[in-house]
């Protein structure tokens, strides 16, 4: 059962809107607010209460797994409230705690800020790869979770996902959905993808792409007539592709080239940043969508000409990061410091702006 004074922290976290709430010993606990992170009261914590808080989380076998390999990814409910997902680590010999909020409400593809358009034809392909990417905290389950929703709402089939841990819960509407955690549900990612096509999916949820036998899972389930959509801690297109490449041995570089070519659909890179004047947060989104031309150059190892490619594709629904960048700063919607402090090309944006 959970701790009383962190159910408290956890109300007063969804009544000011704080996306996480990040609890250590010696230190206040804190509220990341619009990227800022606040401090929510003058006392420390000390290791004792953090300790409460943790294990008032925690089942036995979940106590155990924590005790056993020091750290731990969960989540939970408050019924009427809101979903969390935790992490749980031990930092200099004392518990600390990590704490995201996960609404029940799953937005839509317009209140992510997304192309309704060009996501709405990518999500009906029957079959291929769709990548969302970006760092931590730039909102890839939001939009993995819009997609999949928008899906639910309109296709008859059925999406299986595997997520550690579990975030954003469906309910059936006009697909079956079978929802999968790591660890509880299965052993790990590749376990389940081993085992993922006698289920009869069409619609196959990876929450991360983390290692190579799940990078190569989810081609071979992709050419095998499945959509797969999934993410990976990447900051554009050009580095995702290569970051795919890489992580197979040289000799097997060419052949995942080819295949490559073949599966994917888009790759879909993403920020948030902060709204200009007022509360909450932007998306700012750089499109790759496979056509033609770029599975060419994914096929002849030139990879690197890809970016020129979203620079000149925009009647196809691509854009560069700096291009959203662009866009957001003309709207008045973000600062001018903020795109520049985002953008990997300052001088690409500055040009963008001077023109």
């Amino acid at each position: 059962m959970i701790d009383q004074r962190l159910e408290e922290l956890l109300r007063m976290m969804v009544d000011e809107r704080a996306s996480d709430l990040h609890l250590g010993v010696n230190i206040p606990p804190y509220f990341r607010i619009d990227e800022k992170l606040i401090p929510i009261r003058k006392e420390a914590l000390d290791s004792k209460t953090v300790k409460e808080f943790a294990y008032s989380l925690l089942n036995e076998k979940q106590r155990e797994r924590f005790e056993l390999e020091k750290e731990l990814d969960m989540s939970f409910e408050i019924e009427g409230l809101s979903r969390f997902r935790a992490n749980l680590f031990y930092q200099r010999g004392n518990i600390g705690i990590a704490i995201r909020a996960l609404p029940y409400h799953i937005m839509s593809l317009q209140e992510c800020g997304l192309p309704q358009d060009i996501i709405e034809g990518l999500i009906s392909k029957p079959k291929g790869l769709i990548l969302v990417t970006g760092a931590t905290g730039s909102g890839k389950s939001t939009t993995l979770a819009a997609m999949i929703e928008k899906i639910n709402q309109e296709r008859a089939c059925h999406i299986v996902t595997i997520e550690d841990p579990i975030e954003y819960v469906y309910k059936n509407k006009k697909a079956i959905i079978d929802q999968r955690e790591v660890g509880s549900d299965t052993h790990s990612f590749s376990h389940a993808l081993k085992h993922v096509l006698r289920q009869d999916p069409n619609v196959i949820l990876i929450g991360e792409m983390r290692d190579l036998e799940t990078i190569e899972s989810a081609l071979n389930i992709a050419e095998t007539g499945h959509l797969v959509l999934s993410t990976l801690h990447t900051s554009d297109a050009v580095q995702t592709i290569n970051r795919i490449i890489d992580v197979f041995p040289e000799y097997k570089q060419n052949q995942v080239r080819v295949q490559l070519s073949f599966v994917l659909l888009a790759v879909l890179s993403q920020q948030l940043i902060p709204r200009l004047g007022g509360k909450g947060r932007v998306l700012a989104l750089e499109i790759l969508i496979a056509n033609h031309a770029v599975r060419s150059l994914i096929r002849d190892a030139k990879i690197h000409q890809i970016y020129s490619v979203i620079q000149t594709s925009q009647k196809e629904g691509m854009c560069t990061m700096n291009q959203s960048l662009y866009e957001l700063y003309i709207n008045k919607m973000i600062k001018l410091e903020d795109a520049f402090s985002r953008t990997l090309d300052p001088d690409d944006l500055k040009r963008l702006i001077e023109k």
